[in-house]
């Protein structure tokens, strides 16, 4: 299997051995991975980076099956990210995990709803 038939996963953490860990358990299960150090970088790599024409084109969209991210990041947190990844026509599709080691009710309650 070449790695153009495996899941491609983006996983977004600014923890650096958070996002190694991510990327090395989900390479053990056969999937591609991309990493990002934050929100704003995976939108960069998305083709979601502020400029209109790659959301509009698709041309520099880059594939993914879905996004992994941190909930709690600095400039965007991982919920304004995935409200991000949902505005857009062509990646609103994929699907995407907000995962925490945090032990907040709130804000578990504020991604929930």
């Amino acid at each position: 299997m070449d790695n153009g038939d495996l899941p491609h996963v983006l996983a977004v953490d600014d923890n650096l051995i958070d996002r190694k860990l991510v990327e090395r358990l989900l390479k053990s299960s056969s999937c591609k991975v991309t990493t990002a150090e934050n929100g704003l970088r995976a939108l960069e790599y998305l083709g979601l980076g502020g400029d209109e024409q790659n959301t509009m084109d698709g041309t520099t969209t880059s594939k993914v099956n879905l996004i992994i991210t941190d909930y709690c990041m600095p400039e965007m947190t991982g919920y304004e990210l995935l409200k991000k990844i949902k505005e857009s026509q062509i990646m609103k599709e994929v699907p995407v995990v907000i995962m925490s080691s945090e032990n907040v009710p709130t804000r578990i309650n504020q991604i929930g709803a």
